[in-house]
């Protein structure tokens, strides 16, 4: 699976991949680990990517609240879950991509990389109709579970 070199915005995370990059590297790196920061309603409503066919967990921690106040506990709250320091790539998730970038430059920081941002995130970019779906984890066809 082939990943930037290099970061795409600059060097406050690894980079922004694809979907189907992401699916690959946690297909192929079993330490590899997914984190979706968007907020609970949407794991519950929307629905959520299943790593169950690699035998995985997503983990799930919100960046910002369902208030829309940041989670100023977000690192601690990934070093709760496990997700330490150290050399295993960091897939983060949110809905369009654009939250996950906060949630990889964070752990960055906090010396947990490399992170990456999946592009388009879980449901995609607003459409010409101000539509999301036709992009993202889903449109693209990976694994996902609603409730």
């Amino acid at each position: 699976m082939s990943v930037p070199d290099s970061p795409a915005v600059g060097p406050s995370y690894a980079g922004d991949i694809t979907p189907q990059q992401a699916w690959e590297l946690l297909s192929d790196n079993p330490e590899a680990v997914l984190v979706d920061v968007r907020t609970e309603a949407e794991w519950r409503f929307v629905g959520v990517p299943d790593l169950s066919g690699l035998g995985r967990e997503v983990i799930y921690i919100e960046w910002n609240r369902t208030d829309g106040q940041r989670n100023e506990d977000f690192v601690t709250d990934l070093l709760a879950a496990g997700v330490t320091p150290g050399p295993r790539p960091v897939v983060f998730l949110c809905r369009s991509g654009n939250r996950s970038i906060g949630a990889a430059v964070a752990a960055t920081a906090a010396g947990i990389a490399p992170s990456y941002n999946v592009l388009d995130g879980f449901e995609g970019n607003l459409d010409e109709h101000g539509h999301r779906g036709g992009t993202g984890w889903r449109a693209v066809g990976l694994p996902w579970t609603q409730s």
